[in-house]
């Protein structure tokens, strides 16, 4: 890596760190991404939910998480019809405004309209404008072999684009960041779970959501030195009731809506910007590259809405994943004018009323301001587990 980003910025204290890692997330203009073009580096853009970011890493390139932004998309509207969910719209007007000038883009067919974006993005930008397309059927025993193919795919258009050669120890090398990477995210999530009274859902989320826009080299280090003063704050833990959040696999809440959640409840899991977090194990070191990765996308990963995998039915593994963080409720939302999430809100509200676990429903958009009705509605909700 020649190209670093956040030196200058302090890793300490902590709440300056948190300080500026919110600015970073929520500024729509994505200073890290230009910095690093600015710098003579190529970035590509990728959109949710999943990407393997390694073999950009391994070209030298910024692979950045394409998440949308709280802004107005004026330009994006006439290329969409009216109603989209707000993530397809301000994604596309970041890099039609300018804000965000990309080297490649990839989507993935995860909707009906995430699957017409690259077709979109392509009639409006020179650069190419790929679809990765993930196994529909996860459960056949040719997926594996079939994804590193198009993996293989994938990395020769890379290879054009960054205009170098990926070998595979360049993959490996790739590899070994991102498996520190998610350990340490999986430390960060620990947290959460464990002694949430010290790490705030907003909080936690702007910690990992700038892994998504920054080397990740400089993500390790900057995890590295922020755990340790997260595990020795003094802070004691509170009356409230523990909750697991679903919902934030693609178009992402505002931290705003985050912090107004934490104020009356503790998250201690979700599934927010789950495509970072998507491996649960390490990727092996040893073999074919491409081939672990697949593997890994298929046999040591998360669930999702968007990836079909009867081995992973997603009501079965809501209840897991609030099993496992000792959860007694659920916050079960969806981005606005999302099929996957709100097709999905259903089974989810079905699997919990059969197993008599509560919950409450709601909807949210990236660019929403008004957070006092919900507010009131979660502190309602929580009075009424607290003293029924």
């Amino acid at each position: 890596m020649t190209t670093r980003i956040l030196d200058g910025r302090p890793y300490s204290p902590l709440d300056e760190v948190l300080y500026w890692c919110r600015e970073l997330v929520e500024d729509p203009d994505f200073p890290t991404v230009r910095q690093w073009r600015e710098n003579g580096g190529k970035v590509l853009g990728h959109f949710q939910v999943y990407f393997p970011e390694e073999i950009a890493h391994a070209a030298g390139m910024l692979p950045f998480k394409m998440r949308g932004a709280a802004l107005e998309a004026r330009q994006a509207e006439a290329r969409f019809g009216s109603y989209l969910c707000s993530i397809i719209k301000t994604s596309l007007e970041l890099a039609l405004s300018g804000r965000v000038q990309l080297d490649m883009f990839v989507s993935h067919p995860i909707c009906d309209v995430a699957r017409n974006l690259a077709a979109v993005w392509g009639r409006n930008f020179p650069y190419p404008c790929q679809i990765l397309y993930l196994p529909q059927n996860a459960n056949s025993a040719h997926s594996a072999q079939y994804l590193c193919d198009e993996y293989a795919r994938l990395k020769r258009e890379v290879e054009g684009v960054a205009g170098r050669t990926i070998a595979d120890d360049d993959l490996r090398s790739a590899i070994a960041v991102f498996n520190e990477n998610r350990r340490l995210m999986r430390r960060l999530y620990a947290i959460k779970r464990d002694t949430p009274w010290l790490l705030p859902a907003d909080e936690a989320y702007v910690l990992v959501s700038i892994g998504g826009m920054i080397p990740r080299e400089e993500h390790n280090e900057l995890l590295k030195a922020v755990i340790p003063q997260i595990e020795a704050r003094t802070a004691k833990p509170q009356d409230r009731i523990r909750v697991v959040f679903e919902g934030g696999f693609c178009e992402q809440p505002p931290l705003d809506l985050l912090r107004t959640i934490s104020q009356s409840m503790y998250v201690v899991d979700d599934d927010l910007l789950i495509g970072l977090r998507w491996i649960l194990e390490d990727v092996p070191m040893a073999g074919d590259p491409l081939m672990n990765l697949a593997e890994a996308y298929l046999e040591k990963s998360s669930y999702s809405p968007v990836q079909h995998d009867l081995r992973k039915p997603k009501e079965k593994m809501l209840l897991e994943r609030m099993r496992a963080a000792r959860a007694s409720a659920a916050i079960i939302t969806a981005a606005k004018m999302c099929e996957p999430g709100l097709d999905e809100q259903v089974a989810y509200v079905k699997a919990l009323d059969e197993h008599g676990t509560p919950y409450f429903v709601s909807e949210f958009e990236e660019n929403m301001t008004s957070f006092d009705h919900l507010q009131i509605q979660l502190e309602t909700f929580v009075e009424n587990l607290l003293f029924a």
